[in-house]
């Protein structure tokens, strides 16, 4: 059976082995352990940053990802950008990221609060944006720029 809920601050070091793995895997990149503790921590202290979600198969986590609100006076209301994906290798394929997906989306169409959904995925990772692209999503809109400080 597999659930969506909000994760735990008590599941707070999964997540993080998660994200240290997710960044390895993606983009070949070793994460600071303490730096991204820290930050997992902050999101649990502070809800304005966002909020973490977790799929469990038969009581297990096996994926999560991150919910960062961004508002948009264009539509006056605030776009969810889904963050540090992440599902566990033995779980993939099996459509966890689809259902947290899927909550998120009937979350966003029942509210007056949500306008939408956004992420952005490494250009390299094709087999997530066939995922995304399968899921009705589109990157024909926006380029993604960024400055990131070193």
């Amino acid at each position: 059976m597999l659930e969506i809920r909000h994760a735990k601050p008590c599941e707070s070091p999964l997540i993080v082995e998660f994200q240290i793995n997710m960044a390895i895997e993606a983009e070949q990149l070793a994460l600071n352990h303490e730096v991204v503790k820290a930050g997992v921590e902050a999101v649990f202290e502070d809800s304005s940053k966002g909020t973490y979600w977790v799929a469990l198969l038969d009581g297990s986590i096996v994926g999560c990802l991150l919910v960062v609100p961004e508002w948009s006076d264009w539509r006056s209301a605030t776009i969810l950008w889904i963050h540090s994906v992440f599902v566990v290798r033995s779980a993939r394929r099996k459509g966890i990221f689809s259902t947290l997906f899927k909550h998120l989306k009937h979350t966003v169409a029942n509210s007056t609060e949500f306008a939408g959904l956004r992420l952005y995925v490494d250009k390299s990772n094709i087999t997530a944006q066939q995922t995304y692209e399968s899921l009705s999503m589109s990157r024909d809109h926006y380029y993604l720029y960024e400055w990131l400080k070193e």
